[in-house]
């Protein structure tokens, strides 16, 4: 009979954080944990909505509500995976920054997909959904390119600008 034998695996990275780098992220913990909890009851209801009042949703195309949905689905979902990816321990600010950055990223190359269709289609959008449209897109890319900014503000070094 063999024995298995146990082997520890030590993963070494290139670059230890100081305490004060740690600690910075540390403050933070219980707003992402909030953040995420909030973000992840939001999407399970928008989920269950948008479930419940699928047939309504997709039978007037033109009404703009598809769209409408998956924007809400995809904004709830990058704050959900940015707010559990920065509560990983042990992350110096250059993940940080890589994880909110593609989040960011992820979330404005979603919302434009669905938003740039309409915009092609604008002479032929009702005109009483005009309005709305132009609010959402704004409201969209506001929300999705602060995500970004951010990232690109922690890789380059602004972390301690923002955390003091």
């Amino acid at each position: 009979m063999e024995r298995c034998t146990l082997h520890v695996v030590c993963l070494h990275f290139p670059h230890r954080y100081t305490y004060e780098e740690e600690r910075q992220m540390d403050q933070w913990h219980d707003f992402f944990l909030a953040q995420a909890g909030a973000a992840g009851v939001l999407t399970g209801l928008v989920f269950v909505g948008v479930s419940i009042n699928l047939e309504k949703i997709v039978s007037e195309p033109g009404s703009g509500l598809p769209g409408r949905a998956a924007e809400a689905l995809i904004l709830l979902v990058a704050v959900l995976t940015a707010s559990v990816l920065l509560l990983v321990p042990g992350q110096g600010p250059v993940m940080v920054g890589a994880e909110v950055l593609t989040v960011g990223l992820a979330a404005w190359g979603w919302i434009l997909a669905i938003q740039l269709p309409l915009l092609r289609n604008w002479k032929t959008m009702r005109p009483d959904l005009r309005v709305s449209f132009v609010v959402r897109v704004a409201m969209g890319q506001i929300a999705t390119i602060l995500a970004i900014v951010a990232g690109i503000a922690v890789l380059a070094g602004g972390w301690e600008v923002c955390t003091g």
